[in-house]
């Protein structure tokens, strides 16, 4: 299944919650931490809780931030959500790999006594909201990790750490310490055969400027998407499926190959090809299910 668009919802808005499963999202992350306020936590743990077990079964990829493991409320958090078997947790301000490890032998603990499968509760690390974790990306390429499903990263509390007073430029592009981390992410995912996640767009109104954003995303090896608006989804869904003439000329690569076997690189339209060329239509065709 797909996993191109993470739409956020906050958890302690009931009202939101009853929609979202119908905004055509592959993943719904439901947030307990930053889009809900302190009085609200359990609230949100509570809503959380029955949406998950509601959707149990469906369509959509029932995911949940918890709050940050330097706080005293995530293990509240898994308390109140593992239950309801969320396919997995985003983990936000993660500060490495050790971390995830550490988080990995809570979740082992209570899915056993839970009944549920070991290894069922995937993670999806915020990788890059302090710069000693931002320094630190490269570094989950070498960790074990069997419950990693991606990566993924933000902008804002870097930003706010760096006392930055701007993350793009003029002509709207991430500005050097951004670009930096957001291709650390991208060769750390793909090094650990795991998603590379792009993190949002902020102006949600500006449906034009995702497109663009998201396409390059794609374009650039990226697996999909964080959105906070149920608007943005369609236009994430769309940047991230390959076209009709990506498809049928991956097609053609692979039957190409096919029908010489014993060929390590051939000529197709006047092009040369290879081994990666080959890998690369593979994985394309794949992502179709």
């Amino acid at each position: 299944m797909p996993m191109r668009s993470w739409l956020f919802v906050p958890g302690d808005s009931e009202k939101k919650l009853a929609k979202v499963a119908s905004c055509g999202a592959d993943v719904v992350i439901v947030d307990l931490e930053d889009a809900v306020a302190a009085q609200a936590k359990g609230t949100a743990r509570e809503l959380a809780r029955a949406w998950l077990a509601e959707q149990r079964g469906g369509s959509v990829k029932r995911w949940v931030r918890i709050n940050a493991l330097d706080t005293p409320l995530w293990r509240d958090d898994l308390d109140s959500v593992v239950a309801a078997a969320p396919d997995g947790v985003m983990v936000p301000k993660a500060s490495g790999p050790a971390q995830l490890q550490m988080l990995s032998a809570e979740l082992h603990d209570r899915e056993q006594r839970l009944g549920l499968p070991m290894g069922h509760t995937r993670l999806l690390p915020l990788v890059s909201e302090t710069p000693a974790a931002a320094l630190g990306i490269a570094d989950y390429a070498a960790a074990t990790l069997p419950r990693l499903a991606g990566l993924t990263w933000g902008a804002e509390d870097l930003s706010a750490a760096l006392g930055a007073g701007r993350k793009r430029d003029a002509e709207g592009r991430w500005t050097d310490t951004f670009r930096l981390v957001r291709a650390q992410v991208l060769l750390a995912a793909h090094a650990c055969q795991a998603a590379p996640i792009d993190t949002l767009y902020a102006d949600f109104r500006d449906l034009a400027g995702l497109e663009r954003v998201a396409r390059e995303s794609h374009a650039d090896g990226f697996a999909g998407m964080l959105a906070i608006h149920p608007d943005q989804v369609a236009v994430i869904n769309a940047a991230f499926m390959p076209s009709e003439q990506e498809i049928a000329e991956a097609r053609r690569i692979v039957a190409a190959f096919a029908a010489e076997p014993n060929t390590g690189a051939l000529q197709l339209d006047g092009r040369m090809l290879d081994q990666p060329h080959l890998e690369q239509a593979r994985r394309l065709l794949e992502r179709l299910g």
